[in-house]
């Protein structure tokens, strides 16, 4: 197993929303859409699907999808959608907000015996509240919130939370909650 150093940013934010995590690289995109949901501060309500030269990989919805159009995300290991660095996928989020993470592999490296994986790296700012609009609701709400005598002010700041600030990033907190996943291994 080679251990994938893997960048990962949201598209059309600024000052820029991103993250650098550290995974196997068998990780399957099942499992590492779980991972982005948790390094980035997603909540997991919504559809996701990744896109790959063209290809989309999710799961696949009879009713909705055509046979072939989504192949199954479960057995897709990174190895085979990331081969080497410079290598990149899309990775989408709420269809409806339509958020859009660019991944980008950076390095493959040998694994570093007694860290644990997957583990993030480092970070910068919140990650956007669900269903706020997408990236130009998230720009108007940003800009609500930074003015307390806007009409919308109150209720923004209730809607959003008294606690969400978008400049603060917890990198531990991530990994806290990281090492709770069932497949997180500890190499000796």
């Amino acid at each position: 197993m080679n251990v994938y150093r893997v960048h990962v940013s949201l598209q059309e934010i600024s000052p820029p929303i991103w993250r650098l995590l550290e995974l196997s690289s068998r990780t399957t995109l099942k499992q590492f859409h779980r991972i982005l949901q948790i390094a980035m501060g997603w909540e997991d309500s919504h559809l996701h699907e990744f896109i790959v030269d063209g290809q989309r990989y999710g799961t696949p919805d009879p009713h909705y999808d055509e046979v072939g159009e989504v192949v199954a995300e479960t057995g897709v290991r990174l190895e085979r959608v990331l081969p080497v660095p410079g290598a990149s996928i899309l990775y989408l989020y709420d269809f409806g907000d339509f958020w859009q993470h660019d991944i980008r592999l950076e390095a493959a490296q040998p694994e570093e015996p007694g860290v644990t994986y997957p583990r993030l790296m480092g970070g910068a700012r919140s990650c956007p509240p669900e269903d706020c609009g997408g990236a130009r609701g998230y720009a108007g709400l940003l800009e609500i919130l930074l003015d307390p005598k806007h009409d919308d002010f109150e209720h923004m700041r209730a809607w959003a939370g008294r606690r969400f600030n978008a400049e603060v990033f917890s990198p531990a907190a991530v990994n806290q909650r990281l090492l709770k996943m069932k497949f997180s291994r500890r190499l000796a």
